[in-house]
């Protein structure tokens, strides 16, 4: 087996490709790693998988695949965690603000202190204060929902132990919670590591303000999905059960109010004519719905097959 896979996801970054390419190429050799290098061109619209292709063609550690639009860098990781041979599995972001200097220590914290997973934390960063407040809030509501004790979730420099991304899925926008999703699938030693974050050297990001919106709603997501996933009954049956025997217990206090109200002679409206009655009958009605989607949910949980939900278009350097 190969020490290290680098993963890394391309959209749109010709122009960074070959000095990225050479300089892991570099820390690889004066550190003595057996490795390869996974471009993964995410529909680029320039001429990124050129690049890659041409950079595969000299140097046989570089493997690339194209998928056939832009599915997005969660997609990218997936496939590229499927393709990894090595030991140990480092992603990084293809702009050259993420330094390849920093994958031996990585390494080792992953291969000598026994880490499932460490991310990479960029302490000081060269980004506008528009983009680092929002961060800092983001990561300290993540941390605080996930238990997990990382300072920056959306770090692209992370690394994993070979068996950590061969039993994890990454699916939508949820690269930001690889660690929560690890987490839940019973890899829970994870580290952080602090990490030198570079100055953008071409092009421009291709992330805005909207990543944050999109990531509180993909926690709430990834968190409803790995909780009950395998149990949807739990989440649902819980909900209709309650909203149910609350319509329940309301019917049956009008009925035992219109009944005590005839045998003492107290006027009493007609059952059908009081608002609690379409409170009880709405509760009813929505219990029942919310325990036939529990039902429902779970008969689809018990059959679910995985399926990719991206195509590759091309491939260089895997084998057939």
């Amino acid at each position: 087996m190969l020490q290290i896979s680098v993963v890394i996801p391309v959209y749109n970054e010709e122009e960074s490709l070959p000095e990225l390419a050479e300089w892991i190429g570099r820390v690889m050799g004066e550190n003595g790693f057996s490795y390869e290098v996974i471009f993964v061109n995410d529909g680029s619209r320039d001429n990124s998988w050129e690049v890659i292709s041409m950079l595969a063609q000299k140097n046989g550690h570089l493997k690339g695949v194209g998928f056939t639009r832009n599915y997005g860098k969660s997609a990218a990781l997936d496939i590229g965690f499927q393709k990894a041979k090595g030991e140990v599995v480092i992603t990084m972001d293809a702009d050259l603000q993420d330094s390849p200097d920093e994958i031996p220590g990585l390494y080792y914290m992953v291969t000598k202190e026994g880490y499932d997973i460490v991310s990479g934390w960029k302490k000081k960063r060269h980004d506008p204060i528009g983009k680092t407040i929002p961060s800092k809030f983001f990561n300290g509501v993540t941390s605080m929902i996930s238990g997990i004790d990382l300072h920056d979730f959306n770090c692209g420099l992370k690394a994993y132990k070979n068996k950590v991304v061969k039993n994890i899925h990454v699916y939508g926008e949820m690269h930001r919670y690889i660690p929560l999703i690890a987490k839940w699938n019973g890899f829970s030693k994870i580290g952080e590591k602090v990490v030198e974050h570079r100055p953008r050297k071409y092009g421009y990001t291709k992330f805005g303000m909207e990543r944050f919106v999109n990531g509180f709603l993909d926690l709430i997501s990834v968190s409803f999905v790995n909780r009950y996933k395998r149990k949807p009954m739990h989440f649902f049956g819980s909900l209709g059960s309650l909203s149910f025997f609350s319509g329940f217990i309301i019917t049956l206090w009008l009925i035992f109010e219109k009944i005590y109200g005839l045998k003492k002679g107290i006027p009493v409206r007609e059952i059908t004519e009081q608002p609690t009655f379409f409170l009880a009958l709405v509760a009813l009605i929505i219990g029942v719905q919310l325990f036939l989607t529990g039902f429902l949910a779970d008969m689809m949980a018990s059959n679910n097959v995985r399926k990719a939900d991206y195509n590759i278009e091309q491939e260089v350097n895997f084998d057939a």
